[in-house]
């Protein structure tokens, strides 16, 4: 059976009652090289335990059995439960839960169904819920590596440096947590039913320890200032953090002009501006 054939696909999904939903952002992949792309992309083995989020029709989740020790999956739509019985038949090292991924407590998940293994997460994403998505897997702080299909847009904003235009308080929340880096795209057609947008990979190589010595809670405060109002100055947008003159002073102790903007600082120079704040 070929996961990524709609046609042969179609009668199990139509017997099961499933419909496409916009909400859940389901976009199933017909183009067979994606998955097995992205799988390979993953770099598993004996002794990896991989997460999944959204598997649909399982073209992805059995790519990844056949490369990892074991598989534990997410899928909100229990619509896809007979089909997911079907798909994935015969592939024993598969744990699919039909649970909202944002409800869970991911670390006790693999803990209990991934003992013992180096965990990771190998995703297409659903597009409606990506950014809360990453942002859970990012402070689980409990994966060693994180490859997920995305939305070019937003794949742009994970990876982007300091003075690109897709430079962004989600930059510096990915790189906080990770290494970031884009592998490749995957046009619309590669999709049913066909998105509007083009996606793309991403590798992210999750970090040890933070890359910075400084309370993330306040390199996050500052940060989520210094983006709320784009065109503000530095001055104008930690008003509420710090009040303007703090704000003047440490700009000034950081060797930065009272015009500096949030959008022209790296990683470090918020890290620097954080500590010179507090």
């Amino acid at each position: 059976m070929d996961l990524c054939d709609y046609g042969q696909m179609r009668a199990l999904l139509e017997e099961a009652g499933f419909r496409f939903s916009k909400a859940k952002g389901q976009n199933f992949l017909t183009a067979a090289w994606v998955p097995e792309r992205i799988a390979d992309a993953a770099g598993l083995g004996p002794g990896h335990g991989v997460v999944e989020i959204g598997p649909g029709v399982g073209c992805l989740t059995a790519q990844l059995a056949r490369r990892a020790e074991r598989v534990l999956a997410y899928e909100v739509d229990e619509t896809l439960r007979p089909v997911l019985a079907r798909t994935l038949a015969g592939l024993d090292n598969i744990e699919v839960l039909f649970a909202d991924v944002m409800r869970r407590d991911l670390a006790a998940d693999a803990a209990g169904l991934l003992p013992g293994l180096r965990w990771s997460v190998c995703a297409n994403l659903p597009y409606s819920i990506t950014t809360p998505v990453l942002t859970k897997l990012y402070q689980a702080r409990c994966f060693e590596s994180i490859l997920v299909m995305v939305q070019k847009e937003v794949a742009r904003r994970m990876c982007a440096g300091a003075g690109e235009a897709d430079y962004g308080a989600f930059s510096l929340l990915t790189q906080w947590f990770a290494q970031p880096e884009m592998l490749f795209d995957v046009g619309p057609e590669c999709f049913v039913p066909r998105p509007k947008v083009h996606s793309a990979v991403v590798r992210l190589t999750m970090r040890r320890t933070p890359p910075e010595d400084v309370d993330e809670a306040a390199f996050f405060r500052v940060v989520r200032a210094a983006f709320n109002q784009r065109r503000k100055t530095l001055v104008n947008a930690l008003d509420g953090v710090c009040g303007k003159e703090r704000a003047r002073q440490a700009l000034a102790a950081c060797g930065l002009e009272e015009h500096t903007r949030g959008e022209s600082l790296s990683l470090a120079a918020f890290a620097a501006l954080t500590r010179a704040i507090y």
